[in-house]
């Protein structure tokens, strides 16, 4: 169950990623929700799913 969160995390965080706004409050949600060890693996991908969209990257400051 727990894998089927972070999976929906991230269809979620592609969805909303034409807006940095609404795109910081799921990752926000999606930091209340997940386990130590995802958010460990969300912050990997946002990494590289943030790359090459500077707009998002003002969000990463969340996970740090």
């Amino acid at each position: 169950m727990a894998r089927a969160m972070f999976e929906y995390t991230k269809t979620v965080l592609q969805k909303v990623s034409f807006n940095s706004e609404l795109f910081c409050k799921e990752l926000e949600k999606a930091l209340q929700r997940l386990l130590p060890y995802e958010i460990n693996e969300l912050t990997i991908w946002l990494k590289q799913f943030t790359a090459n969209k500077p707009e998002l990257f003002v969000c990463m400051t969340l996970v740090k």
